[in-house]
């Protein structure tokens, strides 16, 4: 019997992957000991965050890093952060910018929900570019000379959306940042796997980079990393921390926050919201070291086996088509694809798995296509064999 059995909340299969609403994925024992023994003690947050920063400047090569309470927290921070720099008075106003530097640039083909934390610092966007290679009017999408366009006396940073088709490339966004002195805010929260992509962001010129916690890295649903420059990660790190304190008596770790460099304290910052608990700092911390150690062949690997499993447990169905998508790219989530053969049968079949005791979460992206899509992230064995067996059920009652 499960805690979620005494509640009276049905547990699912999560072939879907972390998504926040299917609660994210499931972690490994030695991170969820982690967060138990971390829960039985007391520590100061400035000392761990320090700490934290440390094994993060480690694993991104940045010079600081910072934990939050997912990547969307740290965009937050990092808009915040760029807007203030280390001035305490613009630290309280926030989000009100009048008078600030508080325009954030940004391509119109990388607009999505999530820089709703962007405007949430009190940041406006500034949009860049016409992706016709989307709307299918033609092949361009914003080129670099309309990001340099867009600077202006009221610029506070580049806000860039890592992606495979991205563009324009990193690298030349990050030299027009570098030239005009702007810093480059990446959002990386799902660019894990491959594990080069830790230090990639940081390499190509990024200023700041986003990673979710509870995806790929395998950390608690609630945690997201932020790495970057010393400078702006202090400046996140004031708005975030309970600073509830009298100057003379805070003694932060200089590796962290250098009070020499304050006017003055700040109030509790914007960023309080997205307090992070000692037990996501290091149950994250914990599940970033076994992510390193693991490597993306082994990880590809365990999740090939998920897959694999389920596609036996389905077994062979007429009409249908199961095919692997990324089982030679380590450096990628491999994906089960089932094509049906009747128009308008994935939705049947997706709705049918939904019901019961324990529902079957799939990925529905491409029921357009007809097509049910399988992740392995969230899946124990266990739960493969399952998920094989009522899928290839559902299938032939539903799908044919």
């Amino acid at each position: 019997m499960t805690v979620f059995d005494s509640l009276g909340v049905r547990t699912i299969i999560n072939a879907k992957g972390p998504a926040t609403r299917l609660s994210g994925g499931r972690m490994r024992p030695e991170v969820a000991d982690a967060m138990a023994d971390a829960s039985g003690h007391c520590v100061d947050m400035a000392e761990l965050q320090a700490a934290a920063s440390k094994a993060i400047a480690q694993a991104t090569g940045a010079e600081a890093g910072y934990v939050a309470s997912g990547a969307s927290a740290c965009l937050l921070l990092a808009a915040a952060a760029s807007m203030t720099g280390l001035d305490p008075g613009r630290m309280a106003r926030l989000p009100d910018t009048a008078g600030m530097k508080n325009e954030i640039i940004m391509v119109r083909s990388q607009r999505n929900f999530y820089d709703h934390a962007i405007r949430a610092a009190g940041a406006r966007i500034v949009e860049v570019g016409l992706p016709d290679r989307y709307a299918g009017a033609g092949v361009r999408d914003a080129e670099p000379w309309e990001i340099e366009d867009a600077i202006g006396e009221r610029t506070a940073a580049i806000f860039y959306v890592a992606d495979a088709e991205a563009q324009p490339p990193l690298v030349e966004v990050a030299t027009i940042a570098r030239v005009h002195a702007l810093p480059l805010i990446v959002d990386a929260a799902a660019q894990l796997p491959p594990q080069a992509n830790l230090k990639r962001f940081i390499a190509e010129g990024a200023s700041l980079v986003a990673y979710s916690g509870g995806k790929a890295l395998g950390g608690p649903q609630a945690s997201g990393i932020l790495a970057g420059r010393r400078d702006l990660i202090m400046a996140a790190a004031l708005q975030h921390l309970d600073l509830d304190v009298y100057r003379d008596l805070w003694q932060p770790p200089e590796s962290l926050i250098d009070k020499r460099k304050l006017k003055g304290m700040p109030p509790h910052g914007i960023g309080r919201s997205c307090k992070a608990g000692k037990e996501e700092i290091v149950g994250l911390l914990a599940a970033l070291r076994l992510f390193i150690d693991e490597g993306d062949t082994a990880r590809h690997g365990r999740w090939l086996d998920v897959l694999d499993t389920v596609a036996s447990a389905m077994g062979a169905i007429a009409g249908h088509r199961a095919e692997l998508e990324g089982e030679n790219d380590t450096g990628a989530v491999p994906q089960l694809v089932i094509t049906l053969g009747r128009a308008g049968a994935a939705t049947r079949v997706i709705t049918e798995l939904l019901k019961g005791q324990r529902p079957i979460h799939v990925d529905p992206a491409r029921r357009g296509r007809n097509q049910i899509v399988i992740n392995p992230m969230c899946m124990a064995p266990e739960d493969a064999r399952i998920a094989g067996s009522r899928i290839g059920a559902a299938i032939r009652d539903y799908g044919g």
